[in-house]
C-alpha cells in the first residue's frame, strides 16, 4: 500500500488483430475489437486512462493507480471482452504477455 500512494501502479494492455483500435474521452474507453458494435467501458476515477495508437505498433492502454486490486480487476475486466486465442494471437494481452500459439489444422494428405 505504500508503493502505491507514493509512486502508485500501472498496467499496460495491447491489442493485437487487424482492424482493433481504441481511444477514450475522459475515463470514457472505447474499444473497436471486431465485433459489429463499438463497446464501451467507463473507468472508475480512481484509475488515470491513456490510451496510444500508432503507425506500425499496435493500438496499446496504460493504466495508473494507486490501487492495485482495483486496477486489477479494471484490465481483467478490459480483457475478458476479447481474450488473446492461441490459433492467431489475436484479442487484448498485457504488454510482455508470451501467448502459447498452437499449430492449427493440418491438410490430409492420402
Amino acid at each position: 500500500m505504500v508503493t502505491g500512494v507514493s509512486s502508485g501502479f500501472s498496467k499496460k494492455m495491447e491489442l493485437v488483430g487487424v482492424g482493433y483500435r481504441v481511444s477514450n474521452t475522459g475515463n470514457l474507453l472505447e474499444l473497436l475489437i471486431g465485433y459489429s458494435h463499438p463497446i464501451y467501458f467507463l473507468i472508475p476515477s480512481e484509475v488515470s486512462l491513456t490510451t496510444k495508437m500508432e503507425k506500425g505498433e499496435s493500438p496499446s492502454i496504460l493504466m495508473e493507480s494507486s490501487d492495485k486490486q482495483l486496477l486489477g480487476q479494471v484490465c481483467a475486466k478490459i480483457r475478458s471482452y476479447r481474450k488473446p486465442e492461441p490459433y492467431k494471437g489475436k484479442g487484448i494481452k498485457f504488454a510482455g504477455e508470451v501467448i502459447r500459439r498452437k499449430a492449427g489444422k493440418t491438410s490430409g494428405k492420402k
